[in-house]
């Protein structure tokens, strides 16, 4: 293994349906330096979510090695991935799985409830309203949901995904509820961030989702068929 902050060895997953049995995953050896930015793609069924849930600690492999940054975290217990999930990744998601009755600035401290850090009310407050100024939504803090567009409402669930300082920050279709013009917002504050030097890993169907990053990863049956540089103005091809 290396010094990458994701690194995954021979990673295997396996479902079973009745009878049958998908590998979802078949053997992945891939690593991701701090700092990059990387795009994953590949059609319905590749792997490619699957593969989003295992990094993002949601789910574990049937067999092989992931370390993140630093930690083995294939063998670890729910708790500590739990742990670990809380504390060292963003997530961003197609849906912005935002509270619908809690206000902008709320959800963003969310993290900030569950982390083992003991913030008071008033460092929770200063930290959201920093990361939303950060995405763009200064004077937006007690809006909710319902008052946002959708493109204001990714902006919140970056703002939170960001509260815990991760080591990564994993978005799964992030742009996938979004029309053209936001969605180019959107991954221009990705842009943005990893410009700063954040470890940004986009999962996406989408050729001109996956330009934006610098890498371009792709999946076919569970397995990676290609691995390299982003062309800018050429389409990546799943």
């Amino acid at each position: 293994m290396n010094n990458a902050l994701v690194a995954l060895h021979q990673l295997v997953k396996v479902y079973q349906t009745g009878e049958v049995e998908v590998r979802a995953l078949d053997g992945i050896d891939l690593s991701i330096q701090r700092g990059e930015f990387v795009a994953v793609m590949g059609p319905s069924g590749s792997g490619k979510s699957t593969l989003m849930n295992i990094v993002g600690c949601l789910d574990r492999p049937t067999s092989g090695r992931y370390i993140l940054d630093g930690q083995d975290v294939a063998d670890m217990n729910v708790d500590e991935r739990a742990e670990v999930r809380n504390g060292r990744i963003g997530f961003v998601f197609q849906s912005f799985n935002l509270l619908p009755r809690t206000s902008a600035l709320e959800n963003v401290e969310l993290p900030l409830l569950y982390g083992r850090g003991a913030f008071g009310a008033r460092e929770r407050h200063a930290r959201a309203r920093a990361m939303l100024v950060r995405v763009g939504l200064e004077g937006r803090e007690r809006h909710h949901p319902a008052q946002l567009s959708g493109g204001q409402q990714q902006r919140v669930a970056l703002a939170r995904a960001l509260i815990t300082d991760p080591a990564v920050i994993l978005a799964d279709e992030p742009t996938g509820n979004l029309d053209t013009r936001t969605s180019q917002e959107v991954m221009e504050i990705f842009r943005r961030l990893n410009a700063e030097g954040r470890t940004v890993i986009v999962i996406t169907h989408e050729a001109d989702i996956a330009r934006f990053a610098r890498r371009v990863v792709v999946f076919r049956d569970g397995k990676i068929v290609s691995d390299g540089p982003s062309a800018p103005g050429k389409e990546a091809t799943p």
